[in-house]
């Protein structure tokens, strides 16, 4: 029986990246799979939950069927758990198709990522919010952080994730610190998620906790923990990422005694 899911309030959210574009024998995909994933993560301390939708024949998909079928199963084992969908363009590449397929969704995620790189992505995000889903606008590179701040009227996201995704943990800090300069300067005042890829994805979580910022792990994200042995499941990753969380908090804390 699937457990039902405890939502820990922590100061800094923490968001389970839990399938993807990757190949990892946990890796959830039937709807089922991804609510009993789900609800393990939230018990190791995720307060937030990014998901894909699979069709039957086990492929990502943006078709409102898996979809529904998902955010369904998934809410009905952690109610009251923000959850986030994926409208990542490679999924649909044609953002004319994508559009279509996302104005069919019957059952809406709380949020939505949309990457501020990819062609049509105002529309997908426009269209959704105006049916009163959230918008997380994801920054993936400079440019990337050059067209959000063109784009202007911020306060219309929910949240500014940030997403160095270099594999090497030094090249990622360096991609970090030049998406930041150009974010500094612009006053953008919207709450930060970061979150790196493979082994440099934690050295991205610590620098973000150390800064206040939410972060985000996963097998989406990375397959190995921080000492670089493989991970084993989606919770794994939580529990390893709520434990830098924690510590951040209580350094925090003492300091301000």
């Amino acid at each position: 029986m699937m457990n039902e899911c405890r939502n820990v309030t922590v100061m800094t959210d923490l968001q389970a990246a839990a399938n993807g574009d990757v190949d990892h024998p946990a890796m959830p995909k039937t709807g089922e799979e991804i609510a009993a994933d789900a609800a393990a993560c939230v018990e190791a301390g995720a307060t937030l939950l990014h998901l894909h939708a699979f069709d039957e024949h086990g492929e990502e998909t943006l078709e409102a069927v898996p979809v529904g079928r998902m955010l369904t199963a998934v809410r009905a084992a952690c109610p009251g758990v923000p959850i986030n969908v994926t409208t990542f363009a490679s999924i649909v590449s044609d953002p004319v198709h994508r559009l279509r397929l996302v104005d069919g969704w019957t059952v809406l995620p709380d949020l939505i990522a949309a990457n501020q790189g990819e062609e049509g992505i105002d529309d997908v995000s426009a269209l959704l919010s105006a049916r009163g889903v959230g918008i997380e606008a994801c920054v993936l590179s400079v440019d990337d952080v050059r067209t959000f701040l063109r784009r202007g009227s911020w306060s219309r996201f929910a949240r500014l994730v940030v997403e160095p995704l270099e594999p090497v943990p030094e090249d990622a800090v360096a991609l970090a610190e030049e998406m930041e300069s150009e974010l500094r300067p612009a006053g953008v005042r919207l709450p930060e998620l970061h979150h790196g890829v493979g082994a440099a994805s934690w050295t991205i979580m610590r620098r973000a906790v150390s800064s206040g910022h939410s972060i985000r792990t996963g097998l989406e994200d990375t397959l190995v923990l921080e000492d670089g042995s493989p991970a084993v499941s989606n919770a794994q990753l939580v529990a390893a990422a709520s434990a830098i969380v924690h510590g951040s908090e209580r350094e925090r804390s003492e300091l301000s005694r």
